[in-house]
């Protein structure tokens, strides 16, 4: 829960300061003409806000949890992948249902599209374990942590 109001992209960034998140705000997101951030997949402008994806981050002394509302959502829809060895992407689509010829739709409150968030992950991050398991629509991605070795300690005695 952020205290910031939402001036930053439609709340697809939940904290402006976190320096794990790699969420993109486009100041010009909008206006007609071409988004001007440069590293947007060409399918970005088709990530909508199913996306607002909202996501969890706890991170606990033997891993980081990353917590994911995806209700509606199969397994075989959303991806998980670890990129360039320490980015953390999780993506999906929810498609838009068929319209048939014979309905009438009176209310479409519930969004679909495409979605991606990007975590840079800490460098104590076990990269090669990270475990994803989807349960009542919320994807739950375990990072393991490497253990941090404390330095041995000596006590030298004082002569004298």
């Amino acid at each position: 829960m952020s205290l910031i109001p939402s001036f930053f992209g439609n709340g697809r960034r939940s904290n402006v300061f976190d320096p794990f998140s790699l969420d993109v705000w486009d100041q010009f997101q909008g206006f007609p003409f071409p988004t001007t951030v440069a590293n947007l997949p060409s399918s970005a402008g088709e990530i909508t806000a199913v996306a607002n994806a909202r996501i969890d981050w706890k991170e606990t002394p033997e891993a980081h949890l990353f917590k994911v509302d995806v209700p509606g959502l199969k397994k075989e829809e959303v991806k998980v992948e670890v990129e360039d060895g320490s980015i953390l992407q999780i993506s999906g689509e929810r498609n838009k249902e068929k319209e048939e010829k014979n309905e009438k739709w009176h209310r479409v409150e519930r969004s679909f599209g495409k979605f991606i968030r990007r975590f840079r992950l800490p460098e104590n991050a076990k990269l090669e374990e990270v475990k994803a398991a989807m349960e009542n629509g919320v994807l739950t991605v375990t990072v393991p942590k490497e253990e941090v070795k404390k330095p041995e300690v000596k006590a030298i005695d004082i002569s004298g």
